[in-house]
């Protein structure tokens, strides 16, 4: 039992390194955090070759909070795909590569586009 624990101690540092901890920012153009925005983050890459875990979430599916954040619980490192959906803004989506132990994702949304027809052309003639 003994060298159990103290392989898994040794073990876990290794471990760690393939984790990070994630913070995404939802903000509008004037900076100001937005309120229930949809956030999905999908794991782009290869999972760490850890031991296959019921707790390792390979999408999350979550909200922000008043302030526009999102802070997930430890994740696995790589690329990640973060999406988000909110009322009044354009939809956003990018991959990013995560490596850091704690990272702060800032993202900024746009004000939709005034909505454009090949039809409105056609009128004018």
């Amino acid at each position: 039992m003994f060298l159990a624990t103290v392989f898994l101690a040794a073990a876990l540092p290794l471990l760690a390194d393939d984790f990070t901890r994630l913070e995404i920012r939802v903000t509008s153009p004037t900076g100001r955090g937005i309120d229930n925005a949809s956030v999905v983050i999908k794991f782009a890459g290869d999972l760490p070759k850890a031991k296959p875990s019921k707790k390792l979430r390979k999408e999350w599916d979550v909200k922000t909070n008043q302030e526009g954040v999102v802070k997930l619980p430890t994740i696995p490192k790589g690329y990640i795909l973060i999406q988000v959906r909110a009322d009044n803004f354009q939809t956003f989506g990018k991959t990013f590569e995560i490596n850091d132990d704690e990272k702060v994702v800032e993202i900024k949304l746009n004000p939709p586009q005034p909505q454009y027809s090949a039809h409105d052309k056609d009128k004018d003639k």
